[in-house]
């Protein structure tokens, strides 16, 4: 655990010394100060790869507020030094950024095409067929393979159409298995969406939990997709207004008791938890 402040962690940024930028970079996760903004950018282009990486993530998860930066970085940046802001622009989950994940698509370096070209489909860039569909001609197979799993994201009959196509077109196994898993998936989105059901992606608890120690901010958002999606499970609503409670965020709190209240207002049980929690906040 670093007991470093936030002056000394953003000034250890470029410290000479790996240990030190990789304790700076481990203590501002989570970091939700303008301040960061431009320091964490920087280290993005970090000689070393997990300090690189960190620092993107904690970008991603600050959203909105890094937007504009990253943005204006990422349209003047180059090869291997384009491909964290990608990753960082593609975690904010911003479609302000959809437009330059499509110019990225036909970048130089192919591991910027490749987070772009996945990003569309985080996204549901539904607009974006096309430049989604030309990233299966790529040269590079992992952008090839990004772009079939973008095209399994946006779940729709042109897309699964486009994947079954590559599938027929493609000689290798792994490919082929790849195409199989995207149109299931996609199939499975296909009829949540008919259903009028929220296509939410969300990973499971035990992943957050221990998420909770290292990147608190992350896990929130993570928990978050739960309540999206109405999910019938009580613990993420329970463990998010925990987190909630602790950052002393009262309107949060209360509208996921509001939510829990809606999505269990046929279990009794589960139900008078949640009216039990939220008649002591009202």
């Amino acid at each position: 655990m670093s007991n470093l402040t936030f002056s000394e962690a953003i000034n250890n940024l470029s410290d000479d010394d790996v240990k030190v930028r990789k304790e700076a970079i481990e203590s501002l996760v989570g970091v939700t100060d303008e301040e960061a903004i431009e320091p964490l950018i920087k280290s993005t282009t970090d000689e070393n790869a997990q300090v690189r990486f960190k620092a993107a993530e904690i970008l991603g998860s600050m959203g909105d507020m890094a937007v504009d930066k990253l943005i204006e970085e990422f349209k003047n940046a180059e090869g291997k030094d384009k491909r964290f802001l990608a990753f960082a622009l593609k975690e904010t989950e911003d479609k302000r950024v959809i437009p330059y994940f499509v110019e990225s698509t036909e970048d130089e370096d192919f591991g910027v095409r490749k987070v772009a070209v996945r990003a569309l489909g985080e996204l549901q860039a539904e607009d974006e067929l096309d430049s989604i569909a030309r990233c299966l001609e790529d040269e590079d197979w992992g952008v090839r393979l990004a772009a079939i799993q973008a095209l399994g994201d946006l779940a729709t009959d042109e897309s699964i159409k486009l994947i079954k196509d590559a599938r027929k077109a493609e000689d290798d196994k792994d490919f082929k298995k790849s195409c199989n898993k995207a149109i299931k998936k996609a199939e499975k989105r296909k009829k949540a969406k008919a259903s009028g059901k929220a296509v939410v992606k969300v990973i499971p608890m035990s992943t957050i939990k221990e998420m909770e120690k290292s990147n608190l901010q992350k896990a929130i958002k993570e928990y978050e997709r739960y309540v999206e999606a109405k999910q019938p499970k009580d613990a993420p609503y329970k463990r998010l207004c925990v987190l909630y409670r602790k950052e002393n965020d009262y309107d949060n709190e209360v509208r996921v008791l509001k939510t829990a209240c809606e999505v269990f207002a046929d279990n009794d049980k589960k139900l008078a938890y949640f009216e039990k929690r939220l008649a002591k906040l009202e």
